[in-house]
């Protein structure tokens, strides 16, 4: 089974190019868009599409807002019930 949280991980580290130390150091309440210099209107597109193509989820455009990408807990409790369903 896939851990959800660490794919998060490793997509946010490859996308916007940040440390394995930075990226371990994320918890529920990181905060990513907005928050992180990296993490810009371009990057989420990234983000987003790797999220798919890693896990195997399709992302609705009508989830995408501001509390989805806020955190880093937002953007894994996201991830995880896309997987289960």
């Amino acid at each position: 089974m896939t851990n959800i949280e660490d794919v998060v991980r490793e997509v946010l580290r490859d996308v916007l190019g940040i440390s394995d130390a930075r990226v371990e150091a994320f918890d529920a309440h990181t905060g990513l868009f907005g928050a992180l210099p990296e993490f810009d209107s371009i990057a989420v597109a990234a983000v987003l599409t790797e999220l798919e193509d890693r896990l195997g989820i399709l992302i609705d455009e009508d989830d995408v807002d501001g509390d989805l990408l806020a955190t880093f807990g937002a953007l894994t409790d996201y991830a995880a019930s896309k997987v289960r369903r």
